[in-house]
C-alpha cells in the first residue's frame, strides 16, 4: 500500500495578515511554510535591528526578547488553527493565548538572524488548541514551549 504524499501549503505575509489581527510592531510572523493542515508547520521572523524592541532591550547587545520568541510561537500556531476553522461553517474573530507550559531559553537570537517556529498540534476540543513548539536558528534549538490557544467566535 503506498501513501499518498501531504501537499504542504504555505502563507506569505499577506496571507498571514489575513489569519491573525496582530500588525507591526508586534506581528512576529513574516511568513509560515510547510502547514501541514492544523498538525504542523514552520513559521519564519527575520530578525532585524531596526525594530523597536531593540532600543531598550540590551542597547549595547541586542537580544531578541524571549517573550517575543513565544509570541511569535503562539502566532504560528494560531494562524493555522484560524486557517483550519476558517474552512468550516464557524468563523473565528479572535484567537488568545490561554496557557504556555515548559518554557524554555536555550541561546540568543540577534539582529540578522531568523527564527523558525516549528510548531506541532498535540490535541484540540472544539475551539481550544494545544501545541509543542520549537524556535531554532539554523539546526540550533533557541527556545520551546507549550501553548494552548482558544478561538473566539462572534
Amino acid at each position: 500500500m503506498t501513501e499518498t504524499p501531504t501537499e504542504l501549503g504555505t502563507a506569505d505575509i499577506m496571507r498571514v495578515m489575513e489569519l491573525l489581527p496582530h500588525r507591526y510592531p508586534f506581528l512576529m510572523v513574516d511568513r509560515i511554510i510547510e502547514i501541514d493542515g492544523d498538525n504542523s508547520c514552520i513559521g519564519i521572523k527575520n530578525v532585524t535591528i531596526n525594530e523597536p524592541q531593540f532600543t531598550g532591550h540590551f542597547p549595547t547587545t541586542p537580544v531578541f526578547p524571549g517573550v517575543l520568541l513565544v509570541e511569535g510561537m503562539a502566532q504560528t500556531a494560531g494562524a493555522i488553527c484560524c486557517a483550519h476553522k476558517l474552512s468550516s461553517d464557524t468563523k473565528p474573530s479572535r484567537v488568545y493565548l490561554m496557557t504556555i507550559d515548559k518554557v524554555k531559553f536555550r541561546k540568543p537570537v540577534m539582529p540578522g538572524d531568523v527564527v523558525e517556529y516549528h510548531m506541532r498540534k498535540i490535541s484540540n476540543r472544539r475551539f481550544m488548541w494545544w501545541f509543542r513548539g520549537e524556535a531554532k536558528v539554523g539546526s540550533t534549538l533557541v527556545a520551546e514551549a507549550e501553548i494552548g490557544a482558544m478561538l473566539v467566535t462572534e
